[in-house]
């Protein structure tokens, strides 16, 4: 069964992957977090556990034993995916609702108005 969203640790393994822009073995994989990097075996039960949920695949290598894991999705694709149970869950479905939390949360700067107003203004005129 598919989950939508990965635990933090899985989403570090993700993040390596995406940024890879290639699959990669757990050694590969392991090599690109900063010190203390996790344990080999860890990596691999992560990547395991991202495999039943359908988030990487794995095929072997052209040498034998090793395992090579692809995202199976894009970043941009599991960022839609988050964002939508994010508004679908805590904000009954509004982007109104959402928009307005973060804008009340956060320390907004003009700029950041500006840049907003921006977009939905360009947002708006393609329809």
């Amino acid at each position: 069964m598919q989950q939508k969203t990965l635990t933090k640790g899985e989403m570090q393994v993700m993040n390596i992957l995406w940024d890879m822009q290639r699959g990669a073995c757990v050694a590969d994989i392991q090599r690109q977090f900063p010190e203390p990097q996790p344990a080999y075996t860890t990596i691999a039960t992560f990547l395991k556990i991202m495999e039943q949920k359908c988030f990487v695949e794995k095929r072997k290598s052209g040498s034998g034993k090793t395992f090579v894991y692809s995202p199976l999705l894009t970043r941009e694709r599991y960022r839609r995916l988050v964002m939508d149970d994010v508004k679908n869950t805590f904000f009954g479905g509004s982007v109104k609702s959402l928009v307005s939390f973060f804008a009340e949360e956060d320390e907004l700067t003009q700029e950041d108005v500006n840049e907003i107003l921006a977009i939905l203004k360009n947002r708006c005129h393609a329809y």
